[in-house]
């Protein structure tokens, strides 16, 4: 739902897997928007993160899978983001990951938009890469604060979504979320304000020492904190 998790999930995957082609796509690429979908619409095959700026006017052949991580603010956008797959005449399926006290919006989708959904069993031997993401965020600076401001913006997209009914971000477990999105530590956030989350293990490491892989942010980081100081 936000530019910020299409920024942080993209350098996830493409940590993750190699053999596939990632891309990323958002609203904020003005310049770079066009090229990138040209582009992956010449692929044979690949993964494309993207905002709900792909969820309608577009047309990308033999799109197998579209795959929501977080349920659109729009009911209206839910069925325009399954739209991208099984065109003309095509067959393919459309996913949308939902928490066990969200699921009353399945039966909110077969009312207001007409769309009958089934639930698919969890899948079973899954691996646990959340270690090897902590591990990426401790190298790489630029994950650490892409993982943080993702964090951030999922909890404000929370908040705004259209069924806030179904949706209470007061009931959201942010220790679980924090988790998910293999954080080093908790960002600090009017939501999460006196707020203590026991489930939840920080890093030992002094994040302020996490530095930048690029040699050039990381030089101007320092000449920030030297300022600083």
């Amino acid at each position: 739902s936000t530019c910020a998790c299409v920024e942080y999930y993209g350098k996830a995957l493409e940590s993750l897997i190699k053999q596939v082609k990632i891309m990323s796509i958002h609203g904020k690429m003005k310049h770079k928007r066009n090229k990138i979908f040209t582009e992956f619409r010449k692929l044979p095959g690949g993964i494309l993160v993207c905002t709900d700026v792909m969820a309608r006017g577009i047309d990308i052949p033999e799109v197998h899978w579209v795959l929501q991580y977080d349920p659109p603010s729009s009911a209206s956008a839910f069925v325009h983001r399954c739209g991208r797959t099984a065109r003309i005449g095509n067959v393919g399926s459309a996913l949308v990951f939902l928490l066990p006290m969200e699921e009353s919006y399945i039966n909110f989708l077969s009312i207001n938009q007409k769309c009958p959904m089934q639930e698919m069993k969890p899948q079973t031997n899954v691996l646990d890469l959340l270690p090897k993401l902590k591990s990426t965020a401790l190298a790489d600076r630029a994950v650490f604060e892409k993982g943080m401001k993702a964090f951030v913006s999922y909890v404000q997209a929370y908040a705004k979504h259209e069924c806030n009914l179904i949706f209470r971000v007061k009931d959201l477990d942010f220790a679980s979320l924090a988790k998910g999105f293999a954080l080093l530590k908790m960002p600090k956030m009017p939501e999460l304000r006196g707020k203590c989350f026991p489930d939840f293990t920080p890093v030992t490491v002094n994040t302020d020492s996490i530095s930048f892989k690029d040699k050039n942010r990381e030089k101007q980081r320092q000449k920030q904190l030297e300022q600083q100081r």
